[in-house]
């Protein structure tokens, strides 16, 4: 009887901890494997962002050293004034932000009309239109260059802000896709209700469907801004004048003229990358929001 009582008691420890095991075995794959595994592809991506700024922070002795050092011996704050004087900087950091901010309100005033149309209103061939603007998509840029440079040159608008901003209000197929995505998800109920109290397309979208897809404009908003802000092949082929360039082209002749001060290239470098950041940070909740419920839905 006494050994049965023991055979049975060590059964059940042996149980117990083999289910303790397996909850710390299922514990560890699905919590803490994976956040190890996103720490570490997030250092990954972090690396050249901290290597931009530490470089920006080094001497110029520093620099030439080999092995070079992960951390400079001492920060030179300095370098990011600096950066500022050997170009125009603050004047293309200006260029940028008047053409970033044109095409941020060109980009939701087109695109969310655009794709009002092509979710919320039947008409015959609909859905054919949609899938030839979806496929724009995968024409590449630089096929288009001296197609759009001639009609840009013929309407006198080279050397102009013109280019860059005038066709973000007749939309962008991505952003177009987004939005649309997201217009399917609002219930239809909503609009049939409106059209018989007499509303008119166009106060329907502005009372109804508008306010319901704030989230999708954000992340409209984000892309654009990031888009304008980056952009570098538009404005080194439209602008001539010195004096009209963006901080990506002003980078890019700092580069060319002041090859061996790496340090204040990378000063202006993390300067540049400083709004993008900080405009993520702010409205990263609206963004992901924006990305998921258009998905899901």
């Amino acid at each position: 009887m006494a050994k049965a009582i023991i055979a049975e008691a060590t059964q059940t420890a042996e149980q117990f901890r083999s289910q303790r095991r397996a909850h710390w075995m299922r514990l560890f794959s699905q919590q803490v494997l994976p956040r190890i595994i996103l720490i570490a592809v997030c250092a990954l991506f972090l690396l050249p962002f901290y290597w931009m700024v530490v470089t920006a922070l080094k001497t110029t002795p520093e620099l030439a050293k080999y092995p070079p050092t992960f951390f400079p011996s001492a920060l030179r704050w300095s370098n990011f004034r600096d950066a500022t004087h050997v170009i125009t900087f603050w004047l293309y950091m200006r260029n940028t932000a008047i053409i970033t901010a044109l095409t941020v309100i060109a980009s939701v005033i087109s695109n969310p009309i655009i794709a009002y149309g092509f979710s919320r209103i039947e008409w015959p061939g609909r859905d054919k239109v949609f899938l030839l603007v979806l496929a724009t998509v995968f024409v590449p840029f630089p096929v288009l260059i001296v197609a759009l440079f001639d009609i840009f040159a013929k309407l006198h608008w080279v050397n102009t802000y013109l280019p860059l901003i005038v066709p973000m209000f007749f939309g962008q197929a991505f952003w177009i896709f987004l939005m649309r995505q997201f217009l399917m998800g609002v219930p239809r109920e909503i609009s049939d209700a409106a059209r018989i109290d007499g509303a008119n397309e166009f106060r329907i979208f502005y009372e109804i469907v508008l306010p319901q897809a704030l989230p999708a404009i954000g992340v409209i908003s984000i892309f654009a801004a990031i888009y304008a802000w980056n952009d570098f092949l538009g404005p080194l082929i439209y602008l001539q004048d010195a004096s009209k360039y963006t901080i990506a082209v002003g980078l890019a002749f700092f580069r060319s003229q002041h090859d061996f001060q790496y340090s204040l290239a990378m000063a202006a470098a993390t300067i540049v990358v400083i709004p993008v950041i900080v405009l993520f940070l702010f409205f990263q909740r609206a963004f992901v929001e924006g990305i998921t419920v258009g998905s899901i839905k």
